[in-house]
């Protein structure tokens, strides 16, 4: 994997501004799965670095201009030589921000401009104040349903009904892909599933380590490219084949 640090165009054009505008979440760190979304990555990473200064973003093989961007963006940079699925590269990016100097509370958070700052905010904040390890944003606790296509809730729904241990943990939206967790959760954290069965990957380490879990109602941001880029109901079953696999992993 190579390694690199972006430019910070921001910082070199206004000395000083970055660190009292960030200074709240000097010890926070975004994670990126980043393929081929050169088209949005470096506006979503320059809108998240005005809040939250350390991000790391994972290029996993992608074949468009998405390491270029993500540089230009000021974001750290991680390259996976193919794409090895998202899984993978939050693993990347996990194991490359548990080892920042100062680094206490981490985020998954998509490269597409779905996630919004103001709700990993309060997440952040919620680990900061309250006894729990991680926290898992919902999209059906205070958003209207109706903003979450059809299609996704129905998957969405189908994968918490057939899957026991999610519905114990209280999760209603277990593969929602904006979470926020502290140091704890990032030093344990194994992801061995390389694609998006990741999250039910996760929910497995939660009840298997004991984290204290919790989910914050956040807003998804649907955009035309966002939902090109969608889940169809086939990737849903895939998630469930692959959850059924992870489970039988030693």
């Amino acid at each position: 994997m190579n390694q690199s640090r972006g430019v910070d165009k921001h910082s070199a054009q206004y000395p000083g501004r970055e660190q009292g505008a960030h200074e709240s979440f000097t010890d926070t760190w975004l994670i990126v799965p980043c393929y081929n979304e050169g088209q949005v990555i470096q506006d979503v990473l320059e809108h998240a670095r005005e809040t939250f200064p350390n991000i790391v973003a994972v290029n996993d093989g992608s074949h468009d201009n998405s390491a270029e961007a993500i540089h230009a963006a000021g974001a750290h940079l991680v390259n996976h030589p193919v794409n090895l699925g998202q899984g993978a590269a939050i693993q990347t990016g996990v194991e490359y921000a548990r080892t920042q100097p100062g680094a206490k509370y981490f985020v998954t958070f998509d490269a597409d401009g779905q996630h919004q700052v103001k709700d990993v905010k309060r997440m952040i904040q919620r680990l900061r104040t309250e006894p729990i390890d991680i926290v898992v944003g919902t999209r059906f606790a205070g958003q209207e349903e109706t903003q979450v296509p059809w299609i996704k809730r129905l998957v969405l729904r189908t994968v918490v009904f057939l899957s026991p241990r999610t519905r114990r943990l209280g999760l209603t939206d277990a593969h929602n892909g904006l979470r926020a967790f502290n140091a704890k959760v990032a030093h344990e954290m194994n992801i061995r599933m390389n694609g998006m069965s990741h999250a039910s990957e996760i929910v497995s380490m939660i009840d298997a380590r004991g984290w204290r879990v919790a989910e914050e109602p956040v807003d998804i941001l649907y955009t035309e490219y966002s939902m090109s880029k969608g889940q169809s109901l086939i990737n849903g079953v895939n998630i469930l084949a692959d959850g059924i696999v992870a489970r039988r992993l030693p």
